[in-house]
């Protein structure tokens, strides 16, 4: 039995779900209220045959839960057979609310934060025994570009985590070459080049200021360059590459 405590107050958000539930796992196996208590049914008994059968609970936390007595008796005798390894309690939450303190040893699903369709994911691989792992980092971002618009624009490429090898970049502008020079701020040795007219994969063309330096970008130690005005035209920047292979270039952060 899949057990669903919340308040009817949040029914705009538990009852698509239960309706789910309910089209996955057959509705006899769902205690939701609104068909599990039928008029003339008492509530409490109801609710008790519902516990006792139950191998999955769900309490679904928000302000409404608990600030609801009803809400509260449910999950502190589901609390009880947890303790007894009978059935596995599995906190939802749905608003900003926290975790009830005695509940925060248990993993909880962030409906709030991950929405509908991701949190019943992860409700369903919990009932049929299946990881709920869902990737949220497919692709690794190391490089970020920190802009400040001054007129000439100052920009720190910085390592988020970890150094990397290879400091070529091209900045690609929607300016001419005789509007703009991108250069190293301060001083320093740097490798410098122009290709005009650049398409990416997407379609997009532009202009592009290649500039490197010999050495790795590290983690607190930006690459900084300047951007500075050549001409009345303001600067128009559309992404910026950073070199990751021989002939192969990526955008990064900005």
């Amino acid at each position: 039995m899949i057990f669903l405590s919340h308040n009817f107050k949040d029914k705009p958000v538990v009852e698509p779900i239960a309706i789910k539930l309910q089209e996955i796992f057959g509705i006899n196996k769902v205690f939701y209220d609104s068909w599990s208590i039928q008029p003339g049914d008492g509530i409490i008994d109801k609710m008790s045959e519902g516990l006792e059968q139950c191998q999955y609970f769900f309490l679904f936390v928000s302000k409404n839960s608990l600030d609801s007595n009803m809400v509260k008796l449910e999950w502190q005798n589901a609390l009880i057979k947890a303790v007894k390894s009978e059935l596995r309690i599995i906190p939802i939450r749905i608003d900003y609310s926290l975790i009830p303190p005695v509940l925060l040893q248990t993993l909880y699903l962030d409906l709030f934060t991950n929405g509908l369709e991701n949190t019943l994911k992860q409700m369903c691989d919990v009932i049929i025994g299946k990881n709920t792992f869902t990737p949220q980092f497919t692709k690794f971002n190391n490089l970020k570009a920190e802009i400040i618009d001054n007129g000439d624009i100052n920009i720190d490429i910085i390592a988020k985590y970890i150094m990397e090898p290879r400091s070529y970049f091209i900045i690609l502008l929607k300016n001419e070459q005789s509007e703009a020079e991108v250069k190293i701020r301060g001083n320093g040795m740097s490798y410098n080049g122009f290709t005009p007219n650049m398409e990416l994969n997407n379609g997009v063309v532009g202009n592009g200021w290649l500039i490197g330096v010999p050495q790795p970008t590290i983690p607190g130690f930006p690459l900084e360059l300047l951007i500075k005005k050549i001409s009345k035209a303001p600067i128009k920047i559309m992404t910026i590459l950073h070199q990751i292979e021989k002939d192969q270039w990526e955008s990064i952060e900005m």
